[in-house]
C-alpha cells in the first residue's frame, strides 16, 4: 500500500491584480454585500413573523457565526458579549424548534438579542473588506471542520425533499 502524500496543490490565481483589487474593496461597495444583508434580514423577518423555516434559521446561524469570527479578528470586538448572548438565544430557539417539528417560534427576549446582534453584524459588514470577510468565513469553516461548534439536530432528508417540492 502506498502512503498518501500530504501535498495538496493550491488553486491558481490567473489575474493577481484583479484578485488583489477585489480583496481590498469594501463589502458595502459590492452587490454581493447587499444581497447578503437582504438574505439575513429576510430570515430575521420570517422569524419575527413566525414563518421561519430551517433554511432561514441556518442563514441566521451563519450570520451570527460570521459576526463572532469578525469580532475575534478585531472588527467590533467590544460587542462580543452581545454576540455570544445572541448565539446562546439562537441555540435554545433552534433546539426548541427542532423538538416542535421544525416550527421556530421566537420569544421576545430572544428576538431582542438577535436584532441587536444583526445590527452589529450589519455594522461589521459595512466596515470590512471582501478579503477580511473571506478570512472570517474560512475561520468558521475551520472551526466547523474541527467540530468545535455546538450543533442542532440535523434535518432529515425527507423533510428537505418535501419542502423543496
Amino acid at each position: 500500500m502506498k502512503k498518501r502524500s500530504r501535498y495538496r496543490p493550491r488553486e491558481l490565481i490567473l489575474d493577481t491584480m484583479a484578485w488583489l483589487r477585489a480583496g481590498m474593496t469594501r463589502l458595502e461597495e459590492c452587490s454581493d454585500g447587499t444581497t447578503l444583508k437582504i438574505r439575513n434580514h429576510d430570515a430575521m423577518n420570517s422569524l419575527r413573523l413566525g414563518a421561519a423555516t430551517y433554511e432561514s434559521i441556518n442563514a441566521i446561524i451563519h450570520a451570527m457565526n460570521v459576526a463572532e469570527a469578525l469580532a475575534k479578528r478585531g472588527v467590533g470586538e467590544e460587542w462580543s458579549k452581545e454576540i455570544t448572548a445572541a448565539q446562546d438565544h439562537l441555540f435554545t430557539l433552534a433546539q426548541r424548534g427542532v423538538k416542535n417539528g421544525y416550527k421556530f417560534i421566537v420569544r421576545g427576549e430572544e428576538l431582542k438579542a438577535l436584532n441587536l446582534a444583526m445590527e452589529i453584524h450589519d455594522a461589521q459588514l459595512d466596515a470590512v473588506t471582501v478579503r477580511e470577510l473571506e478570512k472570517a468565513m474560512s475561520y468558521v469553516l475551520e472551526v466547523k471542520r474541527q467540530r468545535k461548534m455546538r450543533s442542532i439536530e440535523t434535518k432529515p432528508n425527507e423533510l428537505v425533499q418535501n419542502q423543496s417540492q
